[in-house]
């Protein structure tokens, strides 16, 4: 074999595999079947030899003995890189490309020369002769790029099997050459920056050029030395920056991109592009103010001086692009450090502090040196600064402990990032100290815990919040809202109780000094604020300042004063002389007759007095908070947390009018509701229960002698006090139904809602059209408002994207071909008079017309045409029809003299008409006939013809027909027409009339078009009223025409819109369905694509027609076909026809199209389900609507009346028009996918990671815009050993393959530091671009028509608001589109929509508290991307991560709108088990949100309104949810304490007492919950608003009549365990839900694993309670709102019990019961262990289930361990209720009770260690046992029967009494460990001794 060093002077033998390589001794890996390219499966240590694979797979064609010795060097390289293969999967993959080799060294032959050598040079020479130097001038960059990697690569290949000394001149040059040039050829993002050649246009336009000139601006900056000494030269300013600091090529070229993209869309805007030449020096000063506001403020906040000095002068701009290049650059390679803003603005701090001693003065200020020139390593930046701060948060997250840890015992990206908010920061140095304080950590990993990587030793403290899991977070984070209810509901109570005992209560003295009282419990309520915040902050307390400490101890003093000075001084009070209003005259007139307490009330108040003072005058509070004075902040030390956000949230004065009056509002009618309704019916029943003796009890009473029957009275009021405390949340469904139900009546929803509205409004359309989303000045509006062609021009433009959105239905199969053709509207007009609506608007208007005209019996004309003027439409009808016929008739003929004759008859029409004798003239009764002979004719030239002699005789008869009858039947003179016509043609031959016919026009696209919509307006007659007859496509259609009288901003012209991106997170959801799930069918033989057939039956209808290949006909012409394109056959495929190209799905596997149906089946479906394809296809409508908007921005009129899609693409002006069309694009919009697995798919042997790798390539390919970013793993030897490394890399589509743009590299692994989704986006947002950004999740959809709205929504970022206030977030509405795939989600759509639309509306305006909750919301990118990111990310706390990224926004004084004249689809889950998951998930992050600091800052520094809308539309849904099950809870086991001691009947019978029903009235509220009536009233008012009240009271009845009641009772309980649970013991973790379709039926024991905790055991629970309650009660017997109150308990019970089994797909079959009947007992049966899943088995998942309480803390055990304690008072009341118990009161009952239960405990342990120990060897002995305790428990229920007193009713009861005990005893020994538990029972056993002594005694 030849030397591969290339070392040896004579040229070798050919390269042979036969000798001196041994086989490696494994297994082959057979890629014979070509499944994958060998370039994509290079094991990741390998990675570098991918590109000479991907050469030799691209070259095998042209030269396979080429490809060969590439492969052959690949494999050389690849063993000098691991000689023993023991990187992962080297060996499997080196012994495959050995075998490949071995077969290729036999099969290939040198084809240009006798040997390899001269082989490889010849074919390098011809390669570059063809490729590089004929084509650098006329192939487009990307193609250059590829021809430059394969040109080096052959190179290098060359080297090895050329000896040096052998490489001939010419190759030397052709190689040095392309070594020179191939940096300007490498593959770019959107720029090709170093293009030379042929340029694309982007680097044509002016404000590129101009951007790319500032940057190269490299004049005046100093010179790097290099090692050896030489100069440095650089491009630009970055290109600096990144050899002074040592920035990665990769981010370098990035933010370069980035930059250039940035200047010239901010600074084309509203500029002239004449003599456009330098870039504006406010449009670098402007981006440079948005990028260094938050440093800025920074700055000033911690006092440092802010290093952005500029020198004024030229090199001003310069200096100011390398601020901004330098913190692009710091940010694009900070990885995790992105989320931390403030550590980002501090390592800036430092840097530009060093950049500007470089670049001015080149002196160091402090010691006087001079600052290093020298060029920094290409990863120094990222080595020095970004790898120590990383670490320290990867040894954080490790005490995570993936979540189980407490979330005080590890700091957090929060905790980290406010280390930057104090001047400790400085201790950093710089460059970094590695042994500051905030790197040394004492978290040593020992030895053996390695292998989990948790980290002991002292923790660092957290910083300035703790987040402890405790309920007393809510009180704290919104204590003036709890203050404020406990105070009211005291002084409601006091007035309640005197208003029985005297009329004029509010006026007497007594009342007025109880009501003081309230006073008392503000400061006990105070107290417990301060004490709280001493508590739950005391982790944090080494982190603060002495300052903040001393706030917090001063705070404990005053408050603790005055909770000792309030009831001491209201305790010596004396009595005024008179009422309230001698108290209000005298107040201050004698202070010493004052009482003492009031004056202690007065200095109470005077600290809120303040807060209401400048409650009153924001602008004042919002001053002072923002303020850095020093002055300031001492003032305001006591009143706010020195804290770097929060400050200054307050918003203007006409928005805290609108919420307050809002809450006012409600506030009094909820407390006068709770006074009145729940509160007032109590207190007589109370204080005469009260005045009640009872002196025999039904058990053994502990404390009989306890007076005042206080147990009955909690009994009583517990479940009104939780009422009252939830009821708000009702209070705040209702006002907000109504309120926002006003905002979208005035905002002009639902206007047009139905197809008829559309067509009564459908003229004014085109008008709405152009003055919302047509760019025009209000000059050239006002100077053409009269002008007919500006307003056909105006209809020309409407149509264009009329018929786009039509088309884009079609393509979607919402519509027909029929409907299709129906709702296309002509481009122009200028061959008819009148203005060509569509069909469907024009439909039955001349079948109507020729009725009324043929039995119109008057002899006037006038009337005749009175009657159709009337009809718009049906006169628009009438003259297109007789014009078009009259056109369609002169193309058609050839002779000149039969032109003339149709030329006649139309001047007699005309004539007539002027002279109004039409109706004399033309005789009305042959129009039918001519109807019907044009019917004819029009079906002739639209029919398909073989024969053309036959076709062409068959058209000139008809013809002749229509002319013949046109003549003799209807007009009077016909005759007298044409012998005037042979009179002017006296002199020409004889021949028969019409006989010349032009039949090649039927080729003609324009002109078969006419014919068709010719044949719709005379032939289409009612059907047509319902067109479209999708729901989809009708809610569409009429929302979009809807939008256009909506108020929005007026569109700006393309060029000077505002960029932006779109950034989609992606894992492992579905791109494209598989055949395989297409086809697999449930247990009743139901596949997914059936049931989406019958689901979507006219879809799919639409769907066969579209791609069934017509014959000839156009009118069932698919759009490839019918609609000319504009389209460049040499440009990518973003322009193709779509269903062209859905019909393409490129395997790059086999290098071929697959059009087969079983892939056009696949997309169909795939586009009706939440995968990301659908998503992709949505979003590139964004790019289909701004190609067609430059198109009307910049085309000539002639363009326009032509059609967008039948201009000359050949044409030079079109053809630049259209270019210039891309780049616009191109510059505008960007679209990023992060799929986060991309490369490990790419690698994976698994079939579904192989599926997602070609889906989204194939993306990839079909959409030339769109960009992939993902995580690349790779192994690297470092210093000898074997490192993971990890880059983010963005790849795009190239020919067959993907391509690399950028690869940066990362400190390490990005996802295993916060949460998995913020972490994917955080990776992947660096290669976004643009102003602004719309975050879309994978489930999400997009519309043509509303993607041409997105500039004008874009306009709302540079709207001002009351100020100098720019939205920040821009909220839009979603549809839910999987609202028809089931009951369950409909329900889940309509709750959904009334969220997105009435909910958000309402909390947007008035109530100024949206954030940002996972929808399709706009960010302002700059701001956010200065400020933390567009999401939170710190693992389990930042679980619900997008509304975290509101909180941060509104905390950094953001401001979020909501906008609804445009809408993006969002998919639901479908199934009830998703739902579920779905549910739980929002209940977990409800539940950690609690918790968190920005909840806590938001409740404390919102004013007191704002704050209430923030609780009640946040956290406090939830916690009202939980109360309410709570209050179900503590009413019946209230209930079933008075009726099992025997209180109630006692209470009852007495004779001061008679029944009523005023104890359970104020109970009624919380039967709403349970009802679901909070989730449908907004849904009511919505679907009104928008589709009319009939049709929401319809849906409403429907939804009843569905079970929706039950389903969302059912996920009530979903809500309120996860909420509950989370905040107790945590275990929050992201959920995965499906969101497939649901076609499977769900076994029970499935629904049991996923409900047994949260609904059976709680249902099972209540149901016993009722059981009880119904067994042994007597209340309610003749109680009329008996029945209502326990309807909803059972109704209750009921759901949680048997909704997962209604809406389970054949859940109520026999066959399938009894299948998961013995499915279940099989998992109850199998024992767990070790690596046993839970679905395998009850011990696994119970252990899986209980696993939350191993990491809880003491606070969550103790009050689990109480909870639990609950269930022991089943056993206590009801063996005292037992008939054996003969009456008897007596403690040994009880005691004797606890015996049984032992001894049957015994028994069944007996039973249980019988059947182990002997039950196989010893089985005869087992049943000799068995039968013994047979026969001894016969014997025992004998006595007990016969001796005794037991009845058969005894033992239902025992039973219903031990289960529950049974039960408590479990739950109390999970929460213990063994030998605790034991012990603790010992003590209870001490205990019970002790208490039966004493009771005996």
């Amino acid at each position: 074999m030849a030397s591969s060093s290339g070392t040896k002077d004579e040229v070798g033998p050919p390269r042979t595999m036969s000798r001196r390589m041994t086989r490696a001794p494994t297994l082959i890996v057979d890629q014979s079947d070509g499944s994958a390219p060998d370039s994509e499966l290079v094991p990741s240590s390998l990675a570098s030899i991918a590109p000479i694979l991907r050469v030799a797979n691209e070259i095998e064609k042209d030269n396979p003995r080429v490809a060969y010795l590439c492969r052959f060097h690949a494999f050389e390289k690849a063993h000098r890189m691991d000689p023993t293969s023991n990187g992962r999967g080297i060996r499997q993959f080196k012994t495959y490309l050995l075998h490949r080799l071995e077969r290729e060294e036999e099969e290939t032959k040198p084809i240009l020369a006798k040997n390899d050598p001269r082989e490889i040079q010849k074919y390098y020479q011809i390669f570059y002769e063809k490729n590089i130097r004929e084509g650098q001038y006329t192939k487009k960059p990307e193609e250059m790029a590829k021809i430059y990697q394969i040109a080096t690569v052959l190179y290098d290949v060359l080297r090895t099997v050329v000896p040096q000394s052998k490489i001939d001149e010419q190759t030397q040059r052709y190689a040095k050459d392309v070594e020179e040039k191939k940096e300007q050829y490498e593959h770019y993002n959107i720029l090709p920056l170093y293009a030379v050649g042929v340029k694309p246009a982007i680097m044509e336009l002016p404000e590129i050029k101009a951007a790319l000139r500032a940057i190269r601006n490299v004049e005046n900056l100093p010179v790097f030395q290099m090692p050896e000494g030489k100069e440095r030269t650089v491009n630009d300013i970055l290109e600096w920056l990144a050899l002074r600091f040592g920035f990665q090529k990769g981010n370098v070229a990035n933010q370069r991109e980035h930059l250039i993209l940035l200047l010239a869309n901010m600074d084309v805007r509203n500029k002239n592009l004449q003599d456009y030449e330098l870039l504006d020096n406010h449009t670098v000063q402007k981006l440079m103010d948005k990028i260094f506001k938050n440093y800025q403020s920074w700055c000033k906040y911690l006092h440092f001086t802010q290093n952005l000095e500029c020198p004024w002068g030229d090199r001003r701009q310069q200096s100011q692009l390398l601020y901004i290049g330098l913190y692009l650059l710091i940010w694009g390679e900070a990885s995790n450090i992105r989320f931390m803003p403030e550590c980002i603005c501090y390592i800036y701090h430092r840097m530009a502090h060093e950049m500007y001693g470089t670049v001015f003065g080149n002196v160091e200020h402090v010691i006087g040196g001079a600052y290093q020139t020298a060029a920094q390593g290409d990863e120094s930046f990222l080595r020095d600064v970004v790898t120590p701060i990383y670490e320290v948060l990867r040894k954080e997250a490790r005490r995570n402990k993936s979540g189980k840890a407490s979330h005080s015992e590890w700091r957090n990206y929060d905790d980290l990032n406010e280390y930057f908010w104090t001047k400790r920061c400085l201790k950093l140095g710089w460059p970094l100290d590695r042994k500051a304080d905030f790197f040394v950590h004492s978290d040593v990993i020992k030895p053996e815990n390695k292998g989990n990587n948790q980290a002991v030793g002292k923790r660092k403290p957290k910083t300035n919040f703790v987040e402890l899991r405790t309920f007393w977070h809510l009180f704290r984070s919104f204590d003036r809202m709890w203050i404020f209810f406990i105070m009211a509901l005291q002084a409601m109570i006091i007035i309640a109780w005197h208003q029985r005992l005297t009329s004029n209560v509010l006026f007497d003295e007594d009342v007025v000094r109880s009501v003081l009282s309230i006073f008392i419990t503000a400061a006990i309520l105070n107290f417990l604020r301060a004490v709280l915040d001493i508590v739950l902050s005391f982790n944090a307390w080494r982190s603060l300042k002495f300052t903040q400490i001393l706030r917090y101890l001063l705070k404990f003093a005053i408050a603790a004063f005055w909770l000792v000075v309030m009831p001491v001084t209201y305790s010596r009070s004396i009595q005024n002389p008179s009422g309230i209003m001698r108290f209000f005259n005298n107040l201050g007139a004698d202070w010493q007759s004052q009482s003492l307490y009031n004056y202690c009330i007065a200095i109470y108040l005077i600290p809120n007095m303040l807060a209401a003072l400048l409650f009153l005058f924001p602008f004042l509070r919002r001053s002072l908070e923002r303020s850095n004075w020093r002055i300031i902040n001492m003032l305001m030390w006591w009143s706010q947390p020195k804290l770097y956000v929060g400050r200054g949230m307050h918003e203007d004065m006409f928005s805290l009018l609108k919420y307050t009056l809002f809450w006012i509002t409600l506030l009094i009618s909820k407390l006068a509701f709770s006074y009145y309704v729940e509160i007032m019916p109590l207190i007589e029943p109370t204080q005469t229960i009260m005045n009640l003796t009872v002196s025999s009890y039904d058990w053994h009473e502990f404390f009989p002698n306890v007076t005042h029957n206080i147990a009955v009275v909690i009994a009583i009021w517990a479940p009104v006090v939780l009422v009252y405390f939830t009821d708000t949340q009702i209070w705040y469904a209702i006002f907000s139904t109504v309120i926002g139900g006003i905002y979208g009546a005035f905002s002009h929803l639902g206007e047009i809602r139905t197809l008829g509205m559309l067509r009564a409004r459908f003229e004014s359309v085109p008008s709405a059209f152009s003055k919302r989303l047509v760019p025009y000045s209000k000059e050239e509006a006002k100077q053409h408002q009269w002008d007919d062609t500006w307003e056909r021009i105006n209809i020309a433009k409407f149509s264009q994207m009329w018929n786009e959105f039509i088309l884009s239905m079609r393509n979607e199969d919402l519509i027909s071909h029929r409907e299709k053709n129906l709702l296309l509207m002509p481009y122009s007009s200028s061959d008819v008079s009148v203005v060509q609506w569509p069909p469907f608007l024009l439909a039955s208007k001349i079948p109507i017309a020729l009725d009324m005209a043929k039995d119109f019996r008057e002899k006037e004309d006038a009337d005749l045409f009175k009657k159709i003027k009337n009809d718009d439409f049906m006169y628009f009808a009438i003259i297109e029809c007789y014009e078009t016929l009259r056109d369609l008739l002169l193309d058609l003929l050839l002779d000149d003299g039969d032109k003339k004759i149709i030329w006649q008859i139309c001047e007699e029409v005309e004539s007539s008409i002027q002279r109004r004798r039409f109706l004399r003239d033309f005789k009305m009764s042959g129009l039918p006939l001519l109807s019907d002979k044009l019917d004819k004719f029009l079906d002739l030239l639209m029919a398909d013809y073989e024969d053309a002699q036959l076709y062409r005789s068959q058209v000139i008869n008809m013809l002749q027909d229509i002319i013949e009858i046109i003549i003799q039947d209807v007009m009077n003179n016909g005759h007298e027409v044409l012998e005037k016509t042979h009179s002017l043609h006296h002199d020409e031959k004889r021949e028969q009339k019409f006989e010349r016919v032009k039949i090649d026009l039927l080729q003609s696209g324009s002109w078969m078009e006419k014919v068709v919509r010719l044949h719709l307006l005379l032939t289409v007659k009612e059907s047509a009223i319902n067109v479209p007859m999708n729901l989809e496509a009708r809610r569409r259609i009429t929302f979009f025409a809807n939008s256009l009288f909506m108020i929005m901003p007026s569109a700006p012209k393309v060029r000077n819109m505002l960029s932006f991106s779109v950034l989609t997170p992606y894992y492992k959801e579905p791109v494209l369905y598989s055949t395989e799930e297409l086809n697999k069918e449930n247990e009743d033989g139901i596949s997914t694509l059936f049931y989406l057939q019958k689901i979507y039956p006219d879809e799919w209808n639409n769907y066969l027609e579209r791609i069934t290949v017509p014959k000839h006909g156009s009118d069932n012409k698919d759009r490839s076909e019918l609609d000319r394109q504009w389209v460049d056959p040499k440009h990518g495929s973003d322009n193709k026809d779509r269903s062209e190209l859905d019909r393409q799905s490129v395997d790059p596997k086999h290098g071929s199209a697959n059009k087969d149906r079983s892939e056009l089946d696949r997309q169909w479906v795939s586009y009706r389900g939440q995968t990301l394809a659908r998503t992709v296809r949505g979003m590139m409508y964004y790019r289909e609507t701004l190609e067609l908007q430059c198109f009307l921005d910049f085309a000539d009129d002639n363009a326009i009346f032509g059609g967008y899609r039948a201009i000359d693409i050949n044409h030079r002006d079109y053809r630049i028009l259209k270019e210039k069309a891309q780049a616009l694009a191109d510059m505008k919009f960007t679209y990023v996918v992060s799929c986060q697995v991309y490369g490990v798919q790419k690698k994976s042997s698994d079939a579904q990671d192989r599926s997602c790798y070609v889906n989204i390539l194939n993306l990839m390919l079909k959409y030339p815009s769109l960009r992939v970013a993902y995580i690349d793993e790779r192994e690297e030897t470092i210093d000898g050993k074997t490192e993971k490394v990890y880059y983010s890399v963005l790849v795009k589509g190239g020919e067959k393959l993907d391509e690399e743009i950028y690869r940066i590299r990362l400190p390490g692994p990005p996802t295993e530091i916060g949460e998995g989704k913020p972490e994917n986006q955080n990776h992947a947002i660096i290669f976004t671009r643009g102003e602004a950004l719309q975050t879309i999740d994978m489930n999400q959809d997009n519309y043509f028509e509303e993607a041409f709205k997105m500039r004008n929504v874009l306009e709302e970022l540079l709207k001002t608001h009351h100020g100098q206030r720019m939205p920040t977030i821009l909220g839009l509405r979603e549809h839910i589109f999987t609202g028809s795939v089931s009951s369950l989600a409909w329900f889940m759509s309509n709750q959904e929509t009334s969220f997105v639309t009435i909910g958000q509306r309402i909390l947007a305006n008035p109530l100024r508290v949206r954030f940002h909750y996972g929808h399709p919301d706009i960010f302002d990118r700059i701001f956010h991307l200065t400020r933390g990111g567009m999401s939170k990310a710190s693992k389990t706390i930042n679980l619900s991560e997008d509304i975290f990224s509101g909180y941060n926004s509104t905390l950094r004084r953001g401001y979020v709108t909501h906008h609804e004249y445009i809408q993006v689809g969002k998919g639901r889950d479908v199934g009830m088990n998703q739902i579920s998951l779905f549910e739980a998930k929002v209940a977990n992050g409800n539940g950690e949100q609690t918790l968190s600091r920005d909840v806590y800052r938001l409740g404390r520094q919102f004013d007191f309104y704002r704050m209430l809308s923030f609780y009640f539309t946040t956290v406090g849904f939830y916690f009202s949810s939980m109360v309410t099950v709570l209050t179900v809870y503590v009413f019946l086991y209230g209930r079933v304490y008075m009726v099992l001691s025997g209180l109630e009947k006692r209470i009852l019978d007495d004779p001061s007492i008679h029944q009523s029903k005023v104890l359970e009235e104020a109970l009624a509220t919380q039967s709403f919950f349970q009802l679901g009536l909070l989730l449908v009233l907004p849904m009511v008012m919505e679907i009104g608003l928008e589709r009319g009240f009939r049709s929401a009271i319809g849906d409403f009845i429907v939804m009843q009549l569905q079970l929706a009641s039950v389903f969302f009772t059912f996920q009530l309980g979903t809500k309120a365990h996860y909420y509950g649970r989370t905040l107790l013991h945590g275990g929050s973790k992201y959920r995965a839900t499906g969101r497939g379709f649901v076609v499977f039926h769900a076994k029970f024991g499935d629904n049991y694993r996923m409900y047994s905790r949260s609904h059976f055991v709680k249902g099972l629970e209540l149901f016993m309670m009722l059981i009880v309650y119904e067994v042994y009660g007597h209340s309610y017997r003749s109680s009329s709102l008996y029945f209502f109150i326990t309807f909803s308990m059972w109704f209750l019970v009921a759901s949680w019990l048997f909704a997962p089994f209604v809406f389970n797909p054949s859940g109520f079959e026999w066959q399938k019961t009894v299948d998961d009947w013995t499915d279940w007992k099989r998992w109850m049966g199998n024992r767990g262990g070790i690596g046993i899943s839970p679905d395998k088995s009850w011990e696994s998942w119970w252990n899986e289930e209980q696993e939350h309480l191993k990491y809880t803390n003491l606070r969550g055990r103790v009050l689990e361990i109480a909870l639990s304690l609950r269930f022991f008072i089943y056993q206590y009341g009801i063996v005292y209720q037992l008939k054996i118990s003969h009456g008897s009161k007596n403690i040994l009952v009880y005691g004797l009770s606890w015996f049984v239960m032992a001894t049957v405990l015994l028994v069944l342990k007996m039973v249980s260690m019988g059947r182990r120990k002997f039950g196989t060897d010893f089985q005869l002995m087992f049943r000799i046992l068995k039968a013994l305790l047979f026969l001894g428990f016969v014997s025992v229920m004998t006595v007990l029967f016969v001796v005794c007193g037991l009845v058969v009713s005894d033992i239902f009861a025992a039973i219903l009494a031990f289960m529950p005990t049974g039960w408590a005893l479990i739950l109390v020994s999970l929460k213990f460990q063994f030998p605790v538990f034991f012990f603790l029972i010992f003590l209870i056993l001490i205990l019970w001794c002790a208490i039966t002594r004493f009771f005996r005694s």
